[in-house]
């Protein structure tokens, strides 16, 4: 297995301070966010069948507390749910519509507890299930959860979301009535995390309109300093026109660890045709 990835200082502290990783670990919050393509028989060699168990395999050695996913329809995020061991998917506010594709998060029961959550759809009618603005070419949407991690007793605000990859209009249009609506909807005003797939890179008009909203939001990547990658891949491994479209924004109260695409793959075969990102932060 090939697993080419960005590491910083955090994981070599690992052999060298076993007791102080151990506690930063277990107050840690760790998170991914990956784009797990949908099931499409045209992928071929990287049909959903034969790349489902090296995804999840990619997903579980992180040992994350969160797993925010973008693309697939129901009985394959339920799929995927069997694979991800001690995970649940966090759905029970969501009536499910069986020809869209959903933004998802899992959790790890043991280490975090939901308190709330919900779906709004990024149109000009974000209550409905399934509405489309903006000339999105499919109807757009953001998952939320008030969360709290168990071991700190932290409690904080995390969205997952996925905006339209033709119309950069229509991203920016999307993003804000995501940034309006989870407004409303993180009434105690707790930190926020926001990632996913916003298919705008980090210099896009969507990045920009986030950060003029939500000033108190940074991006880890450029906190500590990492070369800007590629991470849209097409099952390729490499995309030389492509940029770094799947982000993880935090609060500038979150410390962060680190911050990482995971590279891997196995004979040729990717989990997926966008690198997971994954993160180490502090609440």
């Amino acid at each position: 297995m090939s697993n080419p990835m960005v590491k910083s200082n955090f994981f070599d502290s690992e052999m060298e301070h076993g007791e102080e990783f151990l506690y930063t670990y277990l107050m840690s919050l760790r998170l991914i966010t990956s784009n797990i393509r949908f099931e499409n028989a045209a992928d071929m060699d990287h049909d959903w069948s034969k790349r489902r168990e090296l995804l999840a395999e990619v997903l579980l050695k992180f040992k994350a507390d969160v797993i925010g996913t973008q693309e697939g329809r129901e009985p394959q995020l339920r799929d995927l749910e069997g694979l991800l061991v001690n995970f649940k998917i966090v759905d029970g506010h969501r009536e499910w519509i069986e020809e869209r594709m959903y933004p998802s998060l899992y959790i790890n029961p043991e280490k975090i507890d939901v308190i709330k959550s919900g779906d709004i759809w990024l149109s000009e009618t974000p209550e409905v299930d399934g509405s489309s603005s903006f000339n999105s070419a499919f109807p757009r949407l953001c998952t939320w959860a008030t969360l709290k991690h168990k071991e700190t007793k932290k409690t904080f605000f995390l969205i997952n979301t996925h905006l339209d990859h033709i119309l950069e209009e229509t991203r920016v249009n999307q993003i804000k009535v995501l940034l309006e609506e989870c407004d409303k909807a993180n009434l105690d005003d707790h930190p926020i995390i926001l990632m996913g797939d916003f298919n705008a890179d980090h210099d896009s008009e969507v990045r920009k309109e986030v950060l003029r909203t939500w000033d108190f939001l940074h991006d880890p990547w450029h906190t500590l300093q990492l070369e800007e990658e590629t991470s849209f891949h097409k099952f390729k491994g490499f995309n030389n026109e492509g940029s770094r479209i799947d982000w993880i924004l935090v609060d500038r109260s979150v410390r962060t660890h680190d911050i990482y695409m995971d590279k891997t793959s196995r004979d040729g075969l990717y989990p997926s045709d966008h690198f997971p990102v994954m993160g180490i932060f502090e609440l």
